[in-house]
């Protein structure tokens, strides 16, 4: 199974969104809001939209409730990337 990691979720939150010059994505981000630093919720629908075309997995628009941090995030990704190949 492929498994999502907070690099990957860095590399493609810069890649849709940019990034915040006073934000550090480098530093230890796990827990905080990705609103604080400085996504929001149409930034994370379109990370959404973005990982469902990438990994083929479906990611309602609800779900970005579900991201508030980006380890929230990662394991609601990996959970839908291992629904997927479970079912492959």
């Amino acid at each position: 199974m492929q498994e999502f990691t907070l690099e990957d979720l860095k590399q493609t939150l810069r890649a849709i969104a940019g990034q915040d010059e006073q934000v550090d994505l480098d530093g230890d981000i796990h827990d905080t809001p990705l609103a604080d630093l400085g996504y929001d919720s149409l930034a994370l629908l379109e990370l959404a939209s973005h990982l469902e075309k990438r990994y083929s997995v479906a990611i309602p628009d609800d779900a970005v409730h579900e991201m508030e941090t980006p380890r929230a995030a990662i394991a609601y990704i990996n959970a839908r990337l291992a629904e997927s190949a479970e079912a492959a």
